[in-house]
C-alpha cells in the first residue's frame, strides 16, 4: 500500500480502495492505513468538511472519534486503536465521493504548498502538544455543531494537523493553530449571542 503523505494520495486511496454503495469508517481507516496518526487525523479532517457530515450525527462521531484518536496521540500510543463499534458505522460512498469531487480542484494546490520544513515542530516531542490542540478543536465541535458550517473551521484545523504530520511540514502545524484560534473566536461569539439572548430573556 502506498504511504498517504499528502492530500492527493488520500483522496486517491479512498477512491481506490473502497467499493460498494456504503462505506464504512473500518474501510476507509483501511484504504489510509490504521498505523499512523497522520493520516487518520487528516482523514477526520476530511470528512469533518465533507458532505458526509450532512449525515445526522455525523459532525459529533468525527468529533469523538478525533478525541479517541488524539488522546491516544498524548498518552504515546504507538498504535492508533477505534473500538469495532465505531468502525461498523456506515456512510454512503456517493456522499464521500462527491466530496473528494468537490476537492479535487483544489488539491494539487494544496498538496504544491506542501514540503519538509520547520522539521521540530512535527517531532515525537511535540507530539503531545498537537494531541492537544487537536482535543481542543474536537471539544470545540460539539457545540459549533449546532451552527450552520460551524464545524468547517476546527475541521479544517484537523486536516492540517493531518497535513502537517504526513508531510512532517512544521508550516502547516501553525496554520493549522491559527485556523484553530478562528473557530475559537466562532465560539465565543456564539456564546456571547446565546448569553445575550438569555439575558433579554430572563432579565
Amino acid at each position: 500500500m502506498a504511504r498517504v503523505n499528502n492530500l492527493s494520495s488520500l483522496l486517491h486511496s479512498l477512491e481506490t480502495r473502497t467499493e460498494g454503495d456504503t462505506v464504512t469508517v473500518r474501510d476507509m481507516l483501511n484504504a489510509v492505513g490504521r498505523r499512523s496518526y497522520g493520516p487518520i487525523l487528516l482523514l477526520l479532517g476530511f470528512i469533518a468538511i465533507s458532505p458526509l457530515t450532512i449525515i445526522p450525527g455525523a459532525t459529533w462521531l468525527v468529533a469523538i472519534l478525533t478525541l479517541l484518536i488524539a488522546g491516544q496521540l498524548l498518552v504515546g500510543r504507538a498504535f492508533p486503536w477505534i473500538p469495532a463499534r465505531f468502525l461498523k458505522i456506515e456512510f454512503p460512498r456517493g456522499a464521500l465521493l462527491k466530496g473528494i469531487e468537490v476537492a479535487d480542484p483544489y488539491v494539487c494546490q494544496v498538496d504544491r504548498f506542501l514540503k519538509p520544513r520547520f522539521a521540530v515542530l512535527t517531532s515525537p516531542l511535540v507530539a503531545p502538544f498537537v494531541a492537544l490542540i487537536c482535543i481542543a478543536a474536537a471539544l470545540i465541535t460539539i457545540p459549533l455543531g449546532f451552527i450552520p458550517f460551524g464545524p468547517l473551521l476546527p475541521g479544517l484545523a484537523v486536516l492540517m494537523f493531518g497535513l502537517a504530520l504526513t508531510a512532517r511540514d512544521g508550516f502547516m502545524l501553525i496554520l493549522a493553530c491559527a485556523g484553530l484560534a478562528g473557530a475559537v473566536w466562532l465560539l465565543a461569539r456564539f456564546w456571547e449571542r446565546i448569553s445575550g439572548a438569555l439575558g433579554g430573556l430572563f432579565g
